[in-house]
């Protein structure tokens, strides 16, 4: 069977693989359209950073396990999802130049391989998953198949990219402060941040981010997200994150409506700065159309210092960086950090000139604020917010100002790091980035479940997503409640036009 790009695109991964295992289509086939696909918009949206297509032939020929997406293409974000034999540069010029090789799979990725897909690509990633946006220097930047002037969002932009733009169906994410969810919702695409734990983030990386990264994918459908999770979740070996196992398959929860929930939401901006009107409308029509579903829904929303937040979140950031620094030195010798992006060394220098004492205290906020959203959800079972409070911005348009450059390159130069951190010029620029997502970080400190889903778009036609937040472990109630959305709402037919 000839395979259209047309009927290609109208299918999910599910829709793909049952295809193969009826034999209507072969692996192979897909795989061809996919590359065909990548090599007709990658020039113009930058998704993939690696092409890997004679090993995604490769796979397609070979014989495939029998999973739920049996002959099913799809992309590695190149960020902690080592694939045995071929380069990972954690969006980093240092890696790209040091030209490192995995030389075993991620223990994700040798879940994502047990379902049946076949790996084609790695995605491009800001270095070492920093931002918030899909611009490293080492590849550049993603461009929004909405509008190519527009971001992807971060850090899983180049993933989302290629999956809003029709290359695969789906693509491998991960999210420390917002990192699935912000593409999620820049990309019109569903993104779901598993809890703490339900995902492995072995055997290298361990708990990346002190355990605020959670992997998964970016999806169209969420099916997709649902049946991907059945596959992967469960800890590393050794792990001491033992989260209970879900009491049915995720794919099982979605296809019955949720009961009536008790549903609060939020238009309270965390630093007091305002939300744009149609990140608004977003949520106030979410809102209405889950009352008509049968849920309670109230204006309520936890109450936190939104400045303090920010400190918590730059203070394990710095520390981090500081920690993927070092090791990149221990690997490719003290020179390498030369290569380094100017915010990634500042980041690092700054870690550095933290204490350990400083580093642990801000550390020791993250039970707090797991304390206050439990007692939040004794009172409601969901928490809906903004995903981000403006609108996909433009590329480029978040990057550091040449005063911030100067004083930046000034401090590494000088190794004035303790001085930078108490002229107040980093948290403030932390702020201006937390200003245009400040409601996602919360979930990454506490470990809860959180999704972004792709429920309004503007007159400009670009998407804005809806935030939504479960109690820990309470992913099932997420996923349910978003299929009970998609079938209101749907949004799979809304695709761009590159």
């Amino acid at each position: 069977m000839l395979v259209k790009f047309s009927e290609y695109q109208s299918y999910d991964g599910m829709g793909l693989a049952e295809l193969v295992k009826k034999k209507e289509v072969t692996a192979r086939e897909l795989m061809k359209v996919a590359i065909d696909r990548a090599n007709e918009v990658n020039p113009k949206i930058f998704a993939i950073n690696t092409p890997m297509y004679s090993e995604g032939l490769k796979m397609a020929d070979s014989e495939l396990p029998k999973g739920p997406f049996e002959g099913v293409p799809f992309l590695l974000k190149d960020l902690l999802a080592d694939y045995k034999g071929f380069p990972m540069a954690n969006g980093s010029m240092a890696y790209k130049k040091y030209n490192f090789i995995s030389d075993d799979d991620a223990e994700i990725v040798k879940r994502f391989k047990k379902s049946g897909v076949t790996i084609f690509g790695k995605t491009n990633t800001p270095e070492f998953g920093i931002l918030g946006f899909t611009e490293p220097k080492a590849f550049g930047a993603s461009r929004n198949p909405w509008n190519t002037d527009y971001t992807t969002g971060g850090s899983s932009g180049g993933s989302g990219a290629a999956v809003a733009s029709g290359i695969a169906p789906l693509a491998s994410a991960g999210d420390g402060l917002g990192s699935i969810r912000i593409p999620s919702s820049c990309l019109g695409l569903f993104g779901l941040k598993p809890s703490r734990g339900r995902n492995p983030s072995g055997p290298k990386a361990g708990e990346y981010w002190a355990g605020a990264v959670s992997q998964h994918v970016l999806s169209r459908s969420v099916r997709d997200s649902a049946c991907m999770l059945d596959q992967t979740h469960g800890p590393d070996k050794g792990s001491a994150q033992q989260i209970t196992p879900p009491e049915r398959p995720f794919l099982e929860e979605i296809e019955k409506d949720p009961k009536p929930l008790k549903v609060a939401f939020t238009l309270k901006h965390p630093l007091g700065f305002d939300i744009d009107p149609d990140c608004q409308e977003a949520v106030l029509k979410t809102a209405r159309l889950l009352e008509q579903l049968g849920h309670n829904v109230e204006e309520e929303g936890p109450r936190f210092n939104g400045e303090e937040l920010a400190k918590v979140c730059l203070t394990m950031l710095m520390g981090q960086v500081a920690a993927d620094i070092e090791e990149t030195q221990s690997l490719m010798g003290g020179k390498s950090i030369r290569q380094l992006e100017l915010v990634t060394q500042t980041l690092g220098l700054l870690g550095k000139s933290l204490s350990a004492g400083q580093y642990v205290t801000e550390k020791r906020k993250w039970f707090h604020y797991g304390q206050m959203m439990d007692k939040f959800h004794q009172s409601y079972d969901i928490l809906i917010t903004p995903t981000m409070a403006q609108k996909p911005f433009k590329t480029g348009s978040l990057q550091p100002k040449p005063y911030e450059n100067v004083l930046m390159k000034m401090a590494n130069r000088l190794g004035l790091g303790k001085l930078l951190l108490k002229s107040g010029i980093v948290e403030e620029m932390a702020k201006e980035n937390l200003r245009v997502v400040p409601f996602l970080q919360i979930a990454n400190l506490t470990g809860q479940p959180a999704m972004s889903v792709p429920l309004h778009w503007t007159k400009e036609n670009l998407p804005i997503g809806v935030h939504f937040i479960a109690p820990f472990a309470q992913e099932g109630r997420l996923l349910q409640l978003a299929a009970q959305l998609e079938r209101t709402t749907p949004w799979s037919h809304k695709v761009p036009n590159l």
